[in-house]
């Protein structure tokens, strides 16, 4: 590399460098430049597709009711056909981990796909990125304009995109809480204003969160707000898919006219147009190497790509690759990390659809009386008190009764014909005792064994052992 072109690389700061090196400074506003190609058109499809699922699942009916409602006053969650209890929390927790691995496993396989494409940050600062050029124009547009004095024209503009980003983020607020509060309902209420307090808040809160990060926080929220920029490093390793600038082919830069040899002027394929900075949302420079500020949206890829076109050069300046493509090494696909995310992330998933797959609609758990080891009634039987506790995972009420096997000879107290009605969603407990002769025991300690079975519907029962105390005679 030449001296000039050295210097120059150390002495130009990206926007979001100099973010970094002047804290107190102002914020320069980044106007990223519309670019097109076969990654944009995907972020363009990435955008639709996730944005249509968020604002269309809530509309979505199943069985009578919201196919997605999590009713947190009712404490249940509906997710189409499934209802899920506070009981199943477990299941929550194993989603969340399945989600965390699912990130670290395409992280280090492809390196930020998820910031690129499928970030709520990302898709939504796309979707404001858009009307802003519906009202303002491209890059340069926004530029003189935002450098213009006020007039007629700007502030009618300025009113138009403003007033189109607080009707998106009102719905985006309106969506939000519709996933927790029947939708359809809740939108007539709101423009009634028959809300509840906690909805309105939560309504307003999430469109001014949207209004406010998606139209101008942006690039902010990724380079100091996400802790995802920070810690992905440690995912990455040299076969990880990344986006790079290939040196060795564009340097030294330099501008030139179309069909001369730059290679006789001893030129790289760089043609320093600058259009992979003007491109790119969070303001850096792609040829100053792999940087936390790189969401990894491929927009630099596209706009070189453009260019390498129109000069007739290969495309691929930059592209994705790894860095030990980038040094002439073979790349590996499968390599630790990868099958161990992998393999983690398969057996979690299998835990998962088990764990749902097989959830008993009823349940039953006995805690035997620790306290006294066994009561000697006055007929000469021994006694065990249990607290038993039932579950039910329907959305009805049902009536359970209880029975015990496994000890011959053992008595439950309890009226036959008698039942415990545990209300929908809800777990109950109650204290129970079992009674026997002492001269049937065969030892010390027997085993015993509970079941619940629901009154009109006897296939649905569920069973807990527990164990039996008594005189040894």
């Amino acid at each position: 590399m030449s001296e000039s072109n050295s210097s120059r690389k150390k002495t130009q700061a990206t926007p979001a460098e100099g973010l970094e090196t002047e804290i107190y400074a102002k914020h320069q506003k980044i106007y990223p430049r519309q670019v097109h190609g076969l990654f944009a058109r995907l972020r363009v499809t990435a955008m639709l597709v996730l944005l249509g699922i968020y604002y269309g699942l809530p509309w979505v009916q199943w069985e009578g009711r919201q196919a997605v409602l999590f009713d947190l006053p009712e404490r249940k969650f509906h997710i189409f056909g499934l209802t899920f209890w506070p009981q199943d929390f477990f299941l929550l927790a194993l989603l969340l981990v399945i989600a965390a691995l699912t990130l670290f496993f395409f992280t280090a396989l492809a390196g930020r796909l998820w910031c690129g494409y499928a970030c709520p940050q990302t898709v939504w600062t796309e979707a404001f990125l858009r009307m802003e050029r519906w009202f303002e124009g491209d890059r340069p547009k926004q530029m003189k304009l935002d450098k213009a004095p006020w007039n007629r024209e700007k502030i009618l503009r300025k009113t138009g995109k403003h007033t189109a980003w607080a009707l998106f983020a009102l719905f985006t607020g309106l969506t939000f809480v519709g996933y927790f509060s029947p939708i359809a309902d809740l939108i007539p209420r709101f423009f009634t204003l028959n809300t509840g307090g906690w909805e309105t808040f939560w309504i307003l809160f999430y469109s001014f969160a949207t209004w406010g990060n998606a139209g101008f926080m942006r690039e902010q929220v990724c380079i100091y707000m996400c802790p995802y920029a920070r810690f992905q490093s440690a995912m990455f390793d040299k076969d990880t898919l990344i986006i790079s600038y290939d040196e060795e082919r564009g340097e030294p830069r330099g501008p030139r006219k179309r069909g001369i040899d730059h290679k006789a002027k001893g030129l790289g394929d760089c043609i320093e147009c600058t259009l992979c900075v003007q491109v790119c949302p969070t303001g850096i420079d792609i040829r100053d190497g792999l940087q936390y500020q790189c969401i990894g949206c491929s927009a630099c890829v596209d706009v070189c790509d453009e260019v390498m076109d129109k000069m007739g050069y290969p495309r691929g300046l930059v592209r994705y690759t790894t860095e030990n493509a980038m040094a002439g090494k073979p790349a590996k696909v499968l390599r630790p990390r990868v099958l161990l995310y992998g393999t983690l992330l398969l057996v979690l998933m299998a835990g998962f659809v088990y764990g749902v797959s097989a959830r008993s609609p009823v349940g039953i758990d006995v805690i035997r009386d620790r306290n006294v080891l066994y009561r000697e009634l006055p007929d000469g039987q021994v006694e065990n008190v249990y607290t038993l506790k039932l579950t039910n995972r329907h959305t009805d009420a049902r009536h359970f009764e209880i029975s015990i096997s496994g000890l011959e000879g053992a008595e439950l107290d309890w009226q036959e014909g008698d039942y415990i009605e545990v209300p929908a969603g809800r777990v109950i407990e109650f204290p129970i005792s079992v009674r026997m002769d002492p001269y049937s025991l065969t030892g010390a300690s027997s085993e015993i064994i509970f079941e619940a079975q629901v009154v009109d519907q006897p296939e649905l029962s569920h069973e807990r052992s527990s164990r039996f105390i008594g005189p040894i005679r």
